[in-house]
């Protein structure tokens, strides 16, 4: 679809820029895509199992109708090497004008184990530590000679509040988000002249993840709500919203709030920012 075909009332701050954005058929993800597309950029919808082809291509068509960018879906496991290669050769043959180049990548896919310590088992130790780990680490590393050469390159980490607060029974899940927010202060040094590269961390926010775990880790959670100044439910809050509100004592967030976080930090004026972790959680934690 030609961009002209698109009204708009003033230019877009990503025009002709492209975003890989990792895990973004759904949830938090996906909300990325539409905000960062919104703004002009053409995107890499990423996914790695067979159930979420449908959504990830519905979200392409979505996009490019919406705001006349070009998206592409690629099922790729980030995790393994074969898998970030698919990736970059996807990207080449869709978006290479003469040459690839990643204007901005957000690590935001990941899996979680819940449970006590005592509950670890080496192999879901391992299966963890691979996906919200080694795949930013191995595709981060893949995209490197793709990045810009005049540090207008962003890169955003999707760390979690349960790391900074020690959420109990989140000792995989912690562990790997903060191993995230070092790599992020390791990689904003050596890629200084490539990129930007920050972290933020969420708390709750209404996705499956949130929605599917035991009532009895929204209410570790909730435990925070009293201190975190932006969970007051109000009117204007989708029913669902308002619903767990009351029974938890204040809100989780929306995705769309989560990904408006991830583009400001994409943002030309956020160029004088790297290495930092910003609180993206109502207030819970504090940006220091």
């Amino acid at each position: 679809m030609a961009s002209a075909q698109i009204p708009r009332s003033s230019p877009r701050v990503h025009e002709g820029k492209l975003a890989i954005v990792t895990g973004s058929a759904r949830s938090i993800g996906a909300a990325i895509i539409r905000n960062l597309a919104s703004k002009g950029c053409n995107v890499v919808v990423n996914h790695v199992t067979p159930s979420s082809d449908q959504a990830a291509l519905d979200l392409c068509k979505e996009v490019e109708t919406a705001h006349g960018i070009k998206a592409i879906s690629v099922r790729a496991d980030v995790s393994k090497t074969e898998g970030c290669t698919k990736m970059i050769d996807a990207a080449k043959a869709a978006f290479a004008n003469p040459t690839l180049q990643v204007d901005i990548l957000v690590h935001n896919a990941a899996i979680l184990y819940m449970g006590p310590l005592e509950s670890v088992v080496e192999s879901e130790f391992h299966h963890i530590y691979a996906v919200n780990v080694l795949g930013p680490t191995l595709l981060t590393a893949a995209c490197k000679p793709y990045l810009p050469t005049d540090r207008s390159g962003r890169i955003v980490m999707i760390s979690s509040i349960n790391c900074k607060v020690g959420t109990p029974n989140t000792s995989l899940y912690s562990g790997t988000k903060g191993a995230l927010e070092a790599l992020a202060r390791v990689w904003c040094r050596e890629l200084s002249e490539r990129a930007t590269v920050n972290t933020i961390n969420p708390g709750p926010v209404m996705t499956d993840m949130y929605m599917n775990v035991a009532d009895e880790v929204k209410q570790g959670l909730a435990l925070w709500n009293p201190l975190t100044p932006l969970v007051a439910v109000r009117e204007t809050d989708s029913p669902e919203v308002q619903e767990l509100g009351r029974k938890f004592g204040g809100r989780a967030a929306y995705d769309h709030e989560i990904a408006g976080m991830v583009a400001t930090i994409c943002s030309p004026e956020s160029g004088w920012c790297t290495g930092s972790l910003i609180s993206a959680n109502g207030g819970l934690s504090f940006s220091l």
